[in-house]
């Protein structure tokens, strides 16, 4: 298991490849003074494409929402936008009026600054809840921004907050005999427990796809990896994942029926797959990246369950960060998540390490205390109760968590 598993086949990642590697779209940020001033910080940028794009979009199911998440909601209702403006430091939550208020104008600045119409424009922001923008620091900051096509980099270091580095990639694809390119950037370390999206998550590619169908299939690569993953438990008010297709690349519009559809959605599920496991990996004080597959599920909704259940719980995350053998959280764990489990044709293992077997079994305690303590650490139960199956990610818990999170305002 690593952090980046090798990409399907016709799939290639591109070395340094960011958010603006594919063909037409442009990024930049500046530091606005929204996040504590610090040597080479940023906290405001803009990543847009050049020409109008198909978009589609999934946003936290928390019921408090950011200003952030209802005014994107609204604007990508259509299928169609431009880009996205995000600041850090300040999420734009429960600032009722004026908190709408300002997430709007900071779409009109940057539709400004680009030429387009605000409603072309999505908005994230992110960091503390409850607290104002500071909207003429951002007025000042939006129009400094100078955006091209290598200012993916810096675009990902603007939309960072406990963050460790940024997190960026891009691979190329053949479809239908055509080459395409599809980027990502991302951002989340803490709060971090998705339901319908994630932290931010932002893709674009040069191909041109059909907005229904791309709707759909960012559902599906979504289900598969970004909802999949947990640092503590947490969904925030601000989880935000959008796709935006500009059809730069030339070529037909790739739809469900397209020659090259199924092509597409394997660059697309490898590309978030590999996103959620660096946020999973980044977790805030984390120090092992855990992945949990269920096996032998009565249905994939119930093996969902179960996965995302062993990577929240507190006392399979201790566990593996002190690496203790206790495999009893695991079934604790599964246990509760609701999935049905026969005991009887049920098996766990601590990585390659079978523990048990229809009853517990004699095990070398010391080796898989030594697999614990790898960076990477893979736990596997085979439920006994069907045939279905769900990856998930997640990470240990640390005192540098609580840490972190303890002094978070003060």
């Amino acid at each position: 298991m690593t952090a980046r598993s090798a990409p399907p086949k016709g799939v290639t990642v591109i070395e340094g490849g960011s958010a603006t590697t594919p063909r037409g779209f442009v990024a930049g940020a500046v530091y606005a003074g929204i996040k504590t001033a610090g040597k080479g910080k940023l906290d405001l940028g803009i990543l847009a494409s050049d020409r109008p794009a198909s978009a589609a979009a999934m946003f936290t199911r928390n019921n408090v929402k950011g200003a952030a998440v209802v005014v994107s909601q609204g604007h990508v209702r259509n299928g169609s936008a431009r880009g996205v403006v995000v600041n850090a430091g300040i999420s734009n939550v429960a600032n009722g009026a004026p908190g709408m208020r300002d997430a709007k104008e900071m779409c009109r600045l940057a539709a400004a600054a680009l030429g387009v119409n605000d409603a072309e424009l999505l908005v994230g922001s992110t960091g503390v809840i409850g607290h104002p923008l500071p909207m003429d620091r951002i007025r000042a900051g939006v129009p400094k921004i100078r955006l091209s096509a290598g200012g993916g980099p810096a675009f990902a270091r603007a939309i960072m907050t406990t963050d460790t580095h940024p997190k960026t990639m891009a691979v190329r694809f053949r479809a239908a005999g055509r080459e395409y390119r599809l980027g990502a950037v991302a951002k989340g370390v803490g709060m971090i427990h998705p339901d319908m999206a994630t932290m931010f998550c932002f893709l674009t590619t040069d191909a041109a796809v059909e907005q229904r169908y791309l709707r759909g299939a960012l559902k599906s690569a979504v289900d598969d990896s970004l909802n999949m993953i947990s640092v503590d438990g947490d969904t925030s008010t601000s989880d935000t994942t959008a796709i935006f297709a500009n059809g730069a690349a030339g070529g037909p519009e790739i739809g469900a029926t397209h020659a090259g559809a199924a092509a597409f959605e394997r660059a697309l599920c490898y590309v978030c797959t590999a996103m959620a496991k660096m946020l999973a990996r980044d977790g805030e004080g984390a120090e092992k990246l855990i992945e949990v597959r269920i096996e032998g599920a009565a249905s994939e909704r119930q093996a969902r369950a179960a996965a995302r259940t062993v990577t929240a719980s507190p006392l399979v995350k201790t566990a593996v960060h002190g690496a203790d053998p206790n495999w009893g959280r695991l079934m604790m764990a599964v246990g509760r998540s609701g999935a049905r489990i026969d005991l009887a044709r049920a098996r766990a293992w601590l990585g390659d390490i079978m523990v048990y077997r229809g009853r517990p079994l004699p095990f070398d305690e010391r080796a898989a205390s030594d697999l614990l303590r790898n960076e990477e650490v893979l736990l596997r139960v085979d439920l006994g109760a069907g045939d279905a199956s769900a990856t998930a990610w997640g990470c240990d818990l640390t005192p540098e968590y609580v840490h972190i999170n303890s002094d978070y305002t003060t």
